[in-house]
């Protein structure tokens, strides 16, 4: 017979969050945004990595509070931790992106929107900033109408992902049963949701393409290495955007917090860099920040955000981490997010 879930521990309210989600998702779905490529290692990896990091924190700074306010690709935000864009939105909760967006206003963060959301672009609006995540087909110019409407309706900048020739398999995700999940909104800003497949050949001049053809600044998402950091900035590359996509693509990749630091030195003070995977703390956002990293983006948290509450669980989940991240920089010594560079020294192995 069916037994109820255990309760949860007892803790913060983002540590309970997967298990509170697990309760109201499908099933199929909630193993599909849980699973990881493969062998589940880098997914597996990625929030221990954070917890790794130590700080040299500092001292008779004088600062009576901090200012969590920065600035992303040109638009000041309240906090340096945005959302990541994710898909299958809508069948973790019926309003889908306009309710994530809505709690990434309501908590005055970045938003990433992916291009495969099941919310037209026009129902988004610009009130909030938001970018729009992009995998390229193979016949680049069918991506024009959904690129176009998405610069009209205000995303302010496109985030090319560059680590996905096809998706990597999940083996945890093979077995759910979708029967009676409407998925018949996927791929909604398409004028055929099957047009083709994603392009396996991302090259250089992709970059340039995509920025010459909406006039907006890209991010290129997917990158662990100072030698592709470097190549996309040739490309003509506004900022980079170090993520493993959450463990989902090539198994045992590298974590993000590992990778981070190669990619910052690499690109130098003046590029922007952003990072995602396994952040699920004020003290891993602070780990980000003192690697070089201008802002965060959290995946799988706003899901399970989502799930629970909605539009009120996703600003409450920024929030929250938000004023921890306030907390542990004031501890730390550090007046503002930028302070953060200072807790490690050139040379510092930063793990323990």
């Amino acid at each position: 017979m069916d037994l109820e879930p255990a309760d949860p521990p007892s803790g913060r309210w983002v540590d309970l969050l997967p298990e509170l989600a697990r309760r109201v998702v499908h099933p199929a779905v909630f193993s599909y945004v849980e699973s990881g490529s493969y062998g589940e290692v880098s997914v597996g990896e990625a929030t221990d990595a954070w917890r790794d990091i130590r700080f040299r924190p500092r001292v008779l700074r004088g600062h009576r509070e901090v200012d969590l306010r920065t600035v992303m690709l040109g638009t000041e935000v309240s906090t340096p931790i945005g959302i990541a864009p994710t898909s299958m939105q809508r069948a973790i909760h019926p309003l889908g992106e306009r309710a994530v967006l809505a709690g990434a206003r309501a908590a005055g963060a970045l938003c990433g929107i992916s291009s495969n959301a099941g919310t037209r672009f026009a129902d988004l609006g610009a009130e909030s900033p938001w970018w729009l995540q992009v995998y390229l087909p193979e016949r680049r110019e069918l991506m024009l109408p959904v690129l176009e409407a998405a610069a009209e309706a205000g995303a302010s900048a496109i985030a090319l992902t560059v680590d996905t020739p096809f998706p990597g398999t999940k083996y945890a995700a093979e077995t759910g049963d979708w029967t009676g999940i409407d998925l018949g909104w996927w791929r909604v800003n398409f004028a055929d949701p099957e047009f083709d497949r994603w392009a396996p050949d991302l090259g250089p001049d992709d970059v340039t393409w995509l920025h010459e053809r909406t006039g907006l600044p890209v991010v290129v998402k997917g990158v662990l290495r100072a030698d592709d950091a470097c190549r996309c900035l040739d490309a003509g590359a506004a900022a980079i955007y170090v993520s493993n996509h959450g463990g989902r693509q090539l198994d045992r990749a590298v974590s993000t917090a590992s990778a981070l630091r190669e990619v910052v030195s690499a690109v130098g003070e003046g590029t922007e860099v952003y990072v995602d995977g396994g952040i699920r703390s004020g003290l891993d956002v602070l780990a980000a920040l003192a690697l070089g990293a201008r802002g965060v983006f959290l995946g799988r948290p706003v899901l399970h955000a989502l799930a629970v509450d909605g539009a009120r669980g996703v600003e409450r989940l920024l929030a929250e981490l938000t004023a921890e991240l306030g907390q542990v920089l004031h501890l730390a010594g550090c007046g503002n997010p930028g302070d953060a560079r200072e807790l490690l020294q050139e040379g510092d192995s930063a793990v323990t």
